[in-house]
């Protein structure tokens, strides 16, 4: 497809040689920004040039809708993420479809996977913006640099481009399953956090939670509890933030996430955090708590739904207590049967993030096309399974998998939730390994996609549509409404 201006106009065509930009204007001068060969073409000018650093930043240039832009608290929205870079088209064409009104993010990816792929985070940005020529799309799109945990994190997302960033203080969360300590609560960051114990106290001891169908009193214990838990993390996402503000030179806006731990986000931490946080300065326009369990990598919500559901419910009544922001749903993949729970527990006030599913809809044309390449990186996958789970919420178990694919019927394994969290999770010792001849297999793995693309685009279309549609369906209902109380029209800076 094809995106026009009033002097140019731009698509990008994909074969089994590989994928060329092509760029049309009646003045050359127009196409001087771009590299590539220029010829005649009618009444005008046509450069066929690679799907380059310089052509993409030429076409940011040019084509506005190719600029990423911040998503904002007030419109429903999800990230797709893409650990290949040839998802982004497909991944349009779903929001296209199914995805009508949400805030789509088709640049996301973590730090974390940007190292493991050895990508750095201006291929993530580049390869989103010839997806969305290549799908012709013009509705604009969010760039997530994701589970940011250092200030060098965010000076490589900020070089690259990235306008939206998830401040992931996880690492400083403490364990407190055995109860706390005076050592402990002495041992809280009271002077980075401008703070001391009484006058903590003093702000919250007594205050009473409205959370809908609950009410809750915070009690000393309880907000001690929460500062000892959480307050490194809060002094640590006040950290990343300022440096994030005192840094950009564009505009940008944060997620707050601590998901990736190990112990649940009670009401009164999330209340505690988010208070914390707004008197500390920090601006945000969605927040990650620790659900209850069973958001697992790639595979169906394994908990309890009335369990998911009180959750939700509660963590929105707390967002709106203070301003009004995003629940975030990490881990988001595949988990179908919440999704309709998840709009409803949050009025459609909620960002969903997914990644992993668009690599395992890779693997489904690589099955048809290349079943050799797929048996070896099953076959590295299920070697490195149990080093690398550790970085994932997963509970698969090699023992219940094939060793070989031998006379496996490879849609099933992608399908079964044991093959397919280990598939998830060994794409980064998978996509960097050699084959006997020396051949990435990353590369490899890019080649074929890159000859069977409109398939691999139909493939995503539907499988991420499956996602969007719910969340499209509060977005239209959200349309139209009149602005709640305590929601704000910008990203939101609660206090």
């Amino acid at each position: 497809m094809t995106l026009r201006t009033d002097h140019l106009e731009a698509d990008v065509l994909r074969t089994a040689d590989g994928s060329t930009l092509q760029v049309r204007a009646a003045d050359a001068a127009r196409l001087a920004p771009f590299e590539g060969e220029t010829r005649p073409d009618g009444d005008g000018h046509l450069l066929s040039g690679p799907l380059s650093p310089a052509n993409a930043a030429a076409l940011r240039e040019a084509f506005e809708v190719l600029r990423p832009r911040p998503i904002g608290d007030t419109r429903t929205s999800v990230g797709t993420g893409d650990r290949l870079g040839l998802a982004t088209a497909g991944q349009a064409r779903a929001f296209r479809d199914q995805g009508a009104g949400l805030a789509p993010v088709l640049a996301q990816q973590s730090i974390r996977e940007m190292d493991r792929l050895g990508r750095d985070a201006l291929s993530v940005i580049d390869e989103a913006t010839f997806g969305c020529l290549e799908e012709g799309w013009d509705g604009g799109y969010g760039a997530d640099c994701d589970h940011i945990k250092t200030t060098e994190g965010i000076d490589r997302g900020l070089a690259a481009g990235f306008v939206t960033f998830t401040l992931d203080p996880g690492d400083h969360v403490v364990d407190v399953t055995g109860g706390i300590t005076a050592q402990q609560l002495a041992e809280v960051p009271w002077e980075a956090l401008g703070d001391d114990l009484e006058s903590l106290r003093d702000r919250y001891v007594g205050t009473v939670l409205d959370l809908g169908g609950s009410r809750i009193e915070i009690t000393r214990e309880a907000i001690d509890t929460a500062a000892v838990k959480y307050g490194a993390a809060v002094a640590e996402a006040a950290r990343l933030f300022r440096h994030l503000q005192g840094s950009a030179r564009h505009e940008v806006e944060a997620e707050i996430a601590v998901d990736e731990t190990a112990w649940l986000t009670t009401f009164v931490e999330h209340h505690y955090m988010a208070g914390e946080l707004a008197r500390l300065g920090v601006e945000w326009f969605s927040f990650a708590p620790r659900y209850v369990d069973g958001f697992e990598k790639g595979v169906e919500f394994l908990g309890d739904e009335d369990e998911l559901r009180e959750n939700l419910t509660a963590h929105h009544a707390i967002s709106r207590l203070h301003g009004g922001y995003k629940i975030s749903l990490h881990s988001g993949s595949d988990k179908f049967s919440i999704y309709p729970l998840a709009v409803a527990a949050t009025d459609g006030h909620v960002h969903l993030k997914t990644s992993g599913t668009s690599y395992l809809c890779a693997l489904e044309v690589i099955a048809r096309h290349d079943p050799e390449l797929l048996a070896q990186i099953w076959d590295i996958s299920r070697a490195a399974y149990a080093r690398s789970r550790a970085s994932y919420q997963v509970s698969a178990h090699e023992d219940r998998t094939p060793e070989t694919l031998e006379g496996v019927y490879t849609a099933a394994l992608i399908a079964a939730s044991d093959s397919r969290q280990i598939l998830h999770v060994g794409y980064g010792d998978s996509l960097v390994a050699s084959d006997a001849q020396g051949v990435v297999l990353g590369e490899r793995l890019r080649r074929v996609l890159e000859a069977h693309h409109a398939e691999y685009s139909e493939v995503l279309a539907a499988h991420i549509g499956r996602h969007l549609a719910p969340f499209a369906a509060a977005a239209g209902d959200r349309a139209g409404q009149p602005q709640a109380d305590g929601e704000r029209a910008d990203a939101v800076g609660v206090g």
